[in-house]
């Protein structure tokens, strides 16, 4: 863990900044943040009173190896789809709520194509290689959170070709954190995944193939 004891001679304020800062910085909730010092993935210490401080130096750092992920590639170039099967992208790390969606859209929505990606960063990969017609996102993800993803994403014109939902466990009091990332965006109550995705799929896929009927299959 990066989570150190601070050095005894004099810091220079100017070398570290606290969680807060270091959230605004990279456009992430302080959770987040604070996960990613729990990982590693960020150098801190901590001051007598107990508050983190975060070097800069790894900020940077994180910034820039992290900068090529949020540019999907292709995704300054690529023209959006018009003859392919409409294409939907999944980005969820439980492989419960993989499989529950992926049995809902063979059910109900059987000409579509879901893609799954179990993290932000392969999920902005995919992205850029899919551009699907549908986003689906979690909004707690390993890598690069949803709330980051989504506003990474909607800062890149390309991306009004696609429609975006949002998908959590979170009730309204605890996505409260997340709310700069969900302003005007769908948001759906996991355990009522079932009855309310469907309903958004079948506005924002208007030329879908319609999935067969009881009647057509006799």
């Amino acid at each position: 863990m990066n989570l150190l004891d601070r050095p005894s001679q004099t810091p220079d304020p100017s070398d570290d900044c606290t969680t807060l800062e270091a959230a605004r910085l990279l456009g992430m909730s302080v959770r987040s943040v604070q996960l990613m010092v729990d990982r590693g993935e960020l150098q801190a210490w901590k001051t007598p009173g107990g508050h983190r401080r975060i070097a800069r130096s790894s900020l940077e750092q994180l910034r820039a190896t992290a900068g090529r992920p949020f540019t999907p590639p292709g995704l300054a170039s690529a023209a959006p789809r018009t003859t392919a099967p409409p294409r939907v992208l999944l980005i969820d790390d439980s492989i419960h709520f993989q499989k529950l969606v992926s049995l809902l859209m063979r059910q109900r929505f059987p000409e579509v194509e879901l893609h799954l990606a179990d993290d932000g960063i392969a999920g902005l990969a995919l992205y850029g290689q899919l551009r699907p017609q549908v986003l689906i996102v979690d909004i707690l993800l390993p890598g690069i959170d949803g709330a980051t993803l989504i506003t990474s994403l909607r800062s890149h014109a390309q991306f009004a070709h696609s429609h975006l939902a949002v998908v959590t466990s979170l009730d309204e009091t605890q996505r409260a954190p997340y709310a700069f990332a969900l302003d005007q965006l769908p948001v759906i109550h996991k355990p009522r995944l079932v009855t309310e995705l469907p309903e958004l799929l079948m506005q924002w896929l208007p030329e879908r193939v319609p999935a067969p009927t009881d009647a057509a299959m006799t």
